[in-house]
């Protein structure tokens, strides 16, 4: 990389103080007139007589600007700040950082190591697991799938036993270590606006809501040729494609006719994080734990 803003930035810093410290030294010098003396002026005049002394800042507050001076230029010794200059201490706030992860790792990894050998389900049944659990929940989880966990559009609700990747602890460990991206086509360009429909109205039946039955025996022929590759014949989904089951009443994104033409016209993105490069194995564990205790009647509910 070229070194224009370094210099650039340099340049202008060092300037600043030279000059900064040139004003304050030049009004510095000037002088409280004594008593008797003419009184010196700006020259500014209101009404005729009210005018503008000229009088020098008072010395304390002088004082105070040359300490600030003096400060600007230890820090900018000590810190980063001059382009690349990396200051005599070598600070970065990266390496801050890692300071304070391994300061809290060193603090905190003791607790959750102890649950690393227990079985999940025992680890939800540990009322002082759970509360870890539940912690860590509300400071990762919480954005997206809400302080009481049963989540909003677009985001699961974990109460409940309706789950797209899986419900066993190793599935909900898998989906909390490695993430998941969740997937559906858009079909609104293949299909065009009639086929939609009918593939709506059909899949409306398929959970007892009210449809179009002729639009829905339509739909049945085009569900049979495309969708069951990924919801299956039954449309009862596939878990190991993250497929939704659409013959219950659960909706990631509402199971109006509208919200399915949508859907199957714009297709669907959705993304969970990965989080065991961020907290480790053994909170990810212990958040398994909890997060399988929402729906399996445990403490943590």
């Amino acid at each position: 990389m070229s070194n224009f803003w370094s210099t650039y930035i340099t340049v202008i810093v060092v300037a600043g103080i030279i000059w900064v410290t040139f004003v304050l030294f030049t009004q510095s010098r000037q002088k409280v007139n004594k008593a008797g003396e003419a009184e010196d002026t700006t020259g500014h005049r209101w009404d005729d007589d009210l005018e503008e002394y000229n009088n020098p800042l008072p010395r304390w507050w002088m004082w105070m600007f040359y300490l600030t001076i003096a400060f600007g230029i230890g820090y900018l010794t000590l810190y980063p700040g001059l382009g690349n200059w990396k200051g005599l201490r070598g600070w970065t706030s990266v390496g801050q950082y890692k300071e304070e992860v391994a300061q809290a790792q060193a603090k905190y990894e003791p607790l959750y190591a102890k649950y690393r050998s227990m079985d999940v389900k025992a680890v939800a049944a540990d009322p002082q697991a759970q509360e870890m659990g539940k912690r860590l929940f509300q400071t990762y989880c919480v954005q997206c799938h809400g302080s009481d966990a049963r989540g909003a559009k677009g985001f699961p609700n974990l109460t409940d036993n309706d789950w797209l990747w899986g419900g066993s602890t190793e599935a909900i460990h898998t989906t909390i270590a490695g993430g998941r991206h969740g997937q559906m086509p858009p079909w609104g360009a293949a299909f065009g606006e009639e086929k939609v429909k009918d593939t709506a109205n059909y899949v409306l039946s398929l959970s007892g809501k009210k449809h179009d039955t002729a639009r829905a025996a339509r739909g049945k022929e085009t569900f049979a040729t495309v969708c069951v590759a990924c919801h299956g014949t039954d449309g009862k989904g596939n878990q190991a494609m993250g497929a939704p089951n659409l013959t219950d009443s659960t909706w990631l994104y509402g199971g109006t006719e509208k919200t399915i033409i949508q859907t199957i016209t714009n297709g669907r993105q959705n993304q969970m994080p990965a989080w065991k490069d961020f907290l480790g194995d053994d909170k990810v564990h212990v958040l398994t734990a909890y997060v399988w205790g929402l729906s399996n009647n445990t403490k943590a509910q």
